[in-house]
């Protein structure tokens, strides 16, 4: 199936043709682990995972490298100033650095695997590849892009490269004249980066290293270009981010790999747009206060939810978040897999129609192929779910590709609802069940509601049918 995706650099969809006939290479920026992942952050991740699954769906092989900065990103990205949000980690949690990155990796992971995301091929962290940005930035010294500042660190001169700015439309001169930077005494130019920071004389850092120019540690930037042509090669196919990465991160990084590599570096950039309150305000970790993944769960929500909140909709524009949302969403989510349920449960369910799956396969995949358009592809679900001359062993396979599709497990849902539903009831829960029904029929609204409530105050549930009424233990 044809595949279709917004790129970033040319700013315009475009047709995905890979490097190498059959394979994907990608490179997602990951985590900075010195705090929680917010679901911001997971926004990004989610769109990195249904990427990854589209492609395979249409029979890819797919390279995913992913990488953890555990050294080196300082708390202002645009100036290269701050502290080390590592070390800054370190002393909030009173740990050493390297027990902070584990903590929060192994954190990170947890929520990675709530989400239902399929790991990358590979994780990289940052002080493994401490070697290979040391030797990236010999190579762009020895062709002439660097300078040193005293007592700072060693700086890419961004004036040498020409296409700076590139990848969001802009020039050289019109990132000068509106860098949203401070103005470093020491720069030769505002959008000035660094490439190898300089331990401070006055203290001692916990990650530290020996190099060509000193005692020190690589710029945030470096990282990624370094870990990306070790494991990807000097060339592959797509580059993936929040959109925030894309004007100072993302330049950063082409500027200093494509005067190694040659141009194009990477031949699709794809930006993730923002998860935001509904104040309109970016969630992010620097503002203090921020949601993970926890709070969801501890609302009582299945992270499916979230997930299934992310698929409708679309990559490229700002999503807003709020409980009522996250509401709006479960209400769709669990409706989805009641009516998974019902499919598997039918007793007569026939055997699969391979014309019928194939078409509706292809109703679904091609949205999500064209551009990442998940909500559409849930429209064609829910016209599936309604549709009577599809019969349920058809139904059923085209749910294993689905979930395959989009990650979001209405099968494993489905499934422990059905046990749920197949545990037999007390007989005191029974009667108050039958005692309902009564008063329904009597129209004795209160009574109903009362015992509706005293059922579930039991730890029970009763959903009521066409045919009576159903009785499921509350997980």
């Amino acid at each position: 199936m044809q595949i279709k995706l917004f790129n970033t650099m040319s700013r315009k969809l475009e047709v995905f043709q890979p490097l190498t006939p059959g394979t994907v290479k990608f490179y997602g920026c990951g985590p900075t682990v010195y705090h929680y992942a917010h679901i911001g952050n997971l926004r990004t991740m989610i769109h990195n995972d249904i990427l990854k699954r589209m492609f395979l769906e249409n029979g890819y092989d797919v390279n995913h490298v992913m990488n953890i900065t555990d050294v080196g990103h300082l708390t202002n990205d645009e100036d290269d100033s701050g502290e080390d949000k590592m070390e800054k980690g370190a002393a909030r949690d009173n740990k050493s650095v390297w027990d902070v990155a584990q903590f929060y990796l192994d954190e990170f992971l947890h929520d990675f695997d709530d989400l239902n995301l399929m790991r990358p091929t590979a994780m990289p962290r940052a002080t493994d590849y401490i070697a290979e940005q040391i030797d990236l930035v010999k190579k762009l010294e020895s062709l002439g892009y660097t300078y040193k500042i005293p007592n700072d660190g060693i700086y890419y001169d961004t004036s040498k490269f020409a296409a700076y700015g590139q990848l969001t439309g802009g020039s050289l001169a019109g990132n000068r004249a509106g860098a949203r930077v401070t103005f470093n005494d020491g720069k030769r130019n505002p959008t000035d980066f660094a490439l190898w920071k300089f331990s401070p004389t006055d203290t001692k850092r916990q990650m530290e290293w020996d190099s060509p120019w000193g005692v020190g540690f690589p710029g945030w930037h470096a990282e990624c270009s370094a870990m990306s042509m070790k494991l990807l090669g000097n060339h592959f196919d797509i580059h993936t981010g929040g959109e925030d990465l894309s004007r100072v991160h993302h330049q950063n990084e082409i500027a200093q790999s494509e005067p190694i590599t040659g141009a194009p570096w990477v031949n699709y950039w794809l930006h993730w747009s923002f998860l935001v309150d509904k104040s309109g305000e970016k969630m992010a970790k620097s503002k203090g206060e921020f949601l993970g993944l926890d709070a969801v769960r501890k609302r009582g929500y299945d992270p499916m939810v979230y997930r299934y909140l992310i698929t409708l909709g679309h990559f490229q524009t700002q999503l807003a978040f709020s409980w009522d949302a996250m509401d709006s969403a479960a209400a769709g989510y669990k409706n989805i897999i009641r009516r998974v349920a019902d499919i598997l449960a039918d007793k007569t369910p026939g055997s699969i129609e391979q014309g019928v799956f194939d078409t509706w396969h292809d109703r679904i995949l091609a949205p999500v192929s064209d551009n990442l358009k998940t909500a559409e592809s849930l429209v064609v679900i829910q016209e599936l779910l309604k549709d009577t001359s599809v019969n349920a062993a058809t139904k059923r396979e085209l749910f294993v590709f689905i979930d395959r599709l989009l990650g979001l497990q209405f099968i494993d849902r489905a499934e422990k609802l059905l046990a749920q539903e197949n545990i037999t009831a007390p007989d005191e829960v029974v009667l108050l069940a039958e005692q309902r029904i009564a008063a329904k029929n009597s129209k004795d609204w209160a009574q109903a509601d009362a015992l509706r409530e005293h059922i579930a105050a039991l730890g029970w549930a009763v959903l009521d049918s066409k045919n009576g009424y159903k009785l499921v233990k509350k997980a």
